[in-house]
């Protein structure tokens, strides 16, 4: 078909459509207007009733009570969700939606332009619209997480809500209740007004307190006071496939006690009237790591307790998303916040809501003992070695331009990580701000650090938590200043931008990166789940089942023509496994033949020679003499 015929096909259809009444009458030809959210009170409250019983399907239903007015009602699904920093509400799964009023079934219209709003035509007479629907969770990880399993849930109301337009989201009063399966309990930052069998009636709170309260529910949990005697409650919510697995040591418990106590150290305040952890120890249950101001999603493997390897310690995730209480709720960057859920983000100052939090996340582990100095360590080198030799996109992208990815890839997979880069504001934040830590510490002689920051920056108004208190990069910057003078401005943008390598923080801090042909601790722990790391050598990584999860960007493997997504089947015609390549790999370092590598790529194999002699490569930490060691004051307890 010729260029001008197909221009003329699409004209002519729009044509007929337009002269056809059914399409006339059913197609709105402009949006209708979603109302712009006002600093007004809601009339009413909207209540809203969730059965969270039908666990073999996983399906979740819900019915809502929406005080109404005759004419226009405009309701809304939560599009932009805070910490995802993203347009990700999961509208795909919601089905069978039914309004009624006095009993009347009421027509709904999806508004073509912006499909996560809903118009009903509200008739006279009429006081409240009733709101009937399904929440249909993922039965399969390609879906999306595992929220529901024969022994566990998670259920985030930011997932379940229908909202009325035109008003702030903390100026909505709601009433919740959940229906659980029986024999089951759950943990929230929630108050109960009530039970009634299985049903658990919870206080009413504003609407933006009540997306910020996600539940966690299940058969088998425990919970763990991590401040006993203190006047304002910290708990830890253990929910676990299997009784076993919520078995925790007595020295277990205590460093999560610690992690309480150095907390409260750094910022000098609490920014909740309760907090309590939501935990999941499943293989079952996706896992999960999703900051609130009085609590956390948190989620790990079914070993976290009985699998503990010291050499590796507990992960960082308990200690990340607790920051996030002051870092990034109670203090949120000012492009960040909006008055409800379906107004546009924006993340440009994400390298301090996730990447100070990224560096205190580490550095809390650290300093409560939940992972030991070593450990902390062994932590810090895959991160600096990560920014030295393993970020080569940094040659063409920013880290500041990273802040953009929550929006752009929305945590989709990448082909080459390396290269395209993806949220590295996390990771790369904390390398920042560990720079930052040592220049304040070397500039006043080690009297004052980032503590001071933190405390000054978060540890503000003890107790309060309902109050929105946003900052600007002149805050971070003018804070900064208030603890040493310098221009703080220059150093940060100079980093975010591009114009000065990240590495530099740990020369400041009396360490360097080096390489050995063993990996430290904490790189073995990871590697028992199967997958082979040769990302400092031949520029690899690979799963259990030989498969190239992703290849450094002029790496000597990629080079080589090895691409991610290919399969490695044999080394040296032997067949493939971590113990053959590593074998392999060190035989180079002598024999300058090239290591051959056999790959499927689809239905082909085809060997490739891989010309590398460097030996096994492995990132370490060790002291630069005659340096102040600024590194280990950093994890050092207080």
């Amino acid at each position: 078909m010729s260029r001008p015929a197909r221009r003329l096909l699409p004209l002519l259809c729009a044509a007929a459509l337009a002269a056809s009444p059914v399409f006339a009458q059913t197609i709105p030809l402009t949006s209708a207007q979603v109302p712009v959210p006002v600093d007004t009170a809601y009339p009413g409250t909207v209540s809203v009733f969730v059965d969270a019983t039908d666990l073999a399907r996983r399906i979740v239903r819900v019915r809502e009570e929406i005080p109404a007015q005759t004419g226009r009602l405009t309701l809304l699904y939560p599009q932009w969700l805070p910490g995802n920093h993203s347009p990700s509400g999961p509208l795909d799964k919601i089905a069978g939606l039914a309004f009624t009023a006095n009993g009347q079934k009421l027509a709904w219209t999806r508004d073509p332009l912006n499909v996560y709003a809903f118009h009903i035509d509200v008739p006279q007479g009429a006081t409240s619209v009733t709101a009937e629907y399904q929440y249909l969770t993922p039965t399969d990880p390609a879906q999306g997480r595992i929220v529901m399993t024969p022994n566990m849930m998670n259920l985030q109301w930011n997932a379940l809500v229908l909202y009325p337009a035109g008003h702030y989201a903390s100026r909505i009063d709601t009433s919740a209740s959940v229906k659980y399966p029986t024999g089951f309990t759950a943990a929230t930052a929630l108050d109960v007004a009530s039970t009634n069998g299985d049903t658990v009636v919870y206080r009413n709170v504003s609407l933006d307190i009540l997306i910020d309260s996600p539940i966690y529910a299940g058969r088998y949990g425990k919970v763990i006071d991590l401040a006993p005697g203190a006047k304002v409650p910290v708990r830890l919510n253990v929910f676990a496939d299997a009784p076993k697995y919520l078995e925790a040591k007595p020295e277990q418990i205590d460093a999560h006690r610690r992690l309480y106590q150095q907390a409260m150290k750094l910022y000098g305040a609490q920014h909740y009237d309760h907090y309590d952890f939501l935990f999941s120890l499943s293989d079952q249950l996706s896992g999960n790591g999703l900051e609130h101001q009085r609590s956390s999603e948190d989620g790990e493997d079914t070993g976290y307790f009985t699998d503990y390897d010291p050499k590796a310690g507990f992960s960082d995730l308990l200690a990340h998303e607790y920051t996030h209480s002051w870092d990034g709720k109670y203090r949120r960057p000012a492009d960040l916040w909006t008055p409800n859920y379906n107004v546009p983000m924006q993340d440009s100052l994400l390298w301090v809501y996730e990447g100070q939090t990224q560096y205190w996340g580490n550095v809390l582990t650290g300093r409560s003992g939940m992972r030991s100095k070593q450990a902390a360590f062994d932590a810090l080198a895959l991160t600096a070695a990560t920014y030295a030799d393993n970020r080569p996109g940094l040659a063409w992208r920013a880290v500041q331009d990273t802040t953009n990815d929550p929006i752009i890839a929305q945590r989709r997979p990448k082909s080459y990580r390396s290269y395209q880069l993806s949220e590295d504001y996390y990771s790369a934040g904390q390398m920042i701000w560990l720079e930052a830590d040592a220049r304040i510490r070397s500039k006043t002689n080690g009297k004052k650090s980032l503590d001071d920051f933190a405390r000054a920056f978060f540890g503000v108004n003890d107790g309060e938590w309902k109050v929105q208190n946003t900052y600007t990069f002149d805050d971070v910057v003018k804070t900064l200043d208030g603890v040493v003078h310098d221009d703080w401005a220059t150093f940060l943008r100079d980093r975010l931008d591009g114009k000065v390598p990240l590495t530099g923080g740990l020369a400041a801090a009396g360490w360097q990166l080096v390489y050995k042909d063993e990996p430290n601790g904490v790189a073995k722990a990871a590697a028992k789940g199967g997958g082979a790391d040769f990302v400092y050598s031949l520029g690899l990584s690979i799963g259990k089942d030989g498969k190239v999860s992703d290849v450094r960007w002029d790496s000597p493997a990629f080079n080589a023509g090895i691409g991610s997504g290919m399969t490695i089947v044999a080394v040296n015609d032997r067949e493939y496994s971590k113990d053959a390549l590593s074998d392999a790999v060190k035989a180079a370092k002598d024999d300058k033949a090239p290591i051959r590598l056999m790959v499927k790529s689809f239905d082909r194999f085809q060997t490739i020679p891989v010309d590398y002699h460097g030996g096994l490569r492995y990132p370490h930490l060790e002291r630069i003499a005659g340096k102040p060691d600024y590194l280990t004051s950093i994890y050092a307890p207080r």
